[in-house]
This record gives C-alpha cells, structure tokens and sequence, in this order.
C-alpha cells in the first residue's frame, strides 16, 4: 500500500461515457445541461466541455450502439459528479431540467455541498453540485469535517435564478 499521498493539486480531468446513442446523450449533456460540443466523431463519440476546454465529457457508441444500461446490483460507475462554480448556477441546472421535464432521483444538502441527483439517457448516474466555501463547512467539535445528508430545499434553490 503507498503510504505517500497523492498530489494535492490532482485532479479527475475527464469522464469518458459508454453511450446507445450519441444524439440522444448530446440531447440530454448539451441541449439541457448546456455542454459546448468541442468534437463529433460521426455518430460514434463525441467530446464536450464547459467553457472551451478540449473535453469533461467524452462519449462513444464502441461497444454500447443500442445497448441497455447494466442491471441494477451490477458494478460499475455510480454516479459521474459535475462542480459548479456557484449556487446560482446550480440553481440554473436545476431550471433547466424541470424545463426539460427530467426527473430528479433526490436532492441533498451535505453541508459541505448542495446537490441534484439524476439519470441520463442511458442511466448513468449523474450528481450536479456546488460546493460551499471552505469556511462554512460543517466541523465537529475536534475540527472534523461533519457532512451530512439532509433533504435540499429545490424552492430555495431556485430563487437563486429569480
């Protein structure tokens, strides 16, 4: 086992998705989340991005064209997690699937973050969430980080985009 931590300036740079259909997930990633497409490979994979990085998202049709998603009970990714930079912003994401008239599975304030919990088109899990600033994290009285799951008021949040 290492005993070296990793780097504190690493970070997961991008997710690369199996997808059944790639004008479907450009439907649900770009037309309702708002990802830039950066490059289309034909309808085979396609690569996004929020504000003109080369890609967060990656996704391809390889080995999945028409596929189902895996059983439930199966291994695999749980949920693929997207940072946003403020509570308004998350607050748009949230407008932007009740517009879109996509289902959230649950809504949580951890303390340390607020976050919406979905599917996309082929089931994967999706988190939208934005962190609170550092010095509002929840601490025990050691000094902990105290997180927590509590139900996240959808109404509050969406005053934020009034």
């Amino acid at each position: 086992m290492t005993t070296k931590p990793i780097a504190a300036g690493t970070h997961i740079g991008h997710v690369h998705l199996k997808v059944s259909n790639i004008k479907r997930a450009l439907d649900f990633y770009c037309g309702v989340l708002g990802f830039e497409l950066q490059q289309l490979y034909g309808d085979q994979a396609a690569f996004i991005s929020a504000g003109g990085y080369h890609h967060h998202i990656g996704m391809n049709t390889w080995e999945s064209l028409g596929g189902s998603p895996p059983p439930r009970g199966a291994t695999g990714l749980y949920h693929t997690a997207i940072l946003y930079p403020t509570r308004a912003d998350l607050a748009d994401a949230l407008r932007r699937l009740q517009a879109a008239g996509i289902q959230l599975d649950g809504a949580s304030d951890h303390g340390v973050s607020e976050a919406l919990y979905l599917r996309d088109p082929d089931q994967n899990g999706v988190e939208l969430y934005w962190d609170r600033p550092e010095d509002n994290w929840p601490r025990d009285s050691d000094g902990k980080l105290a997180m927590m799951t509590a139900r996240l008021d959808l109404a509050g949040l969406l005053k934020e985009v009034a």
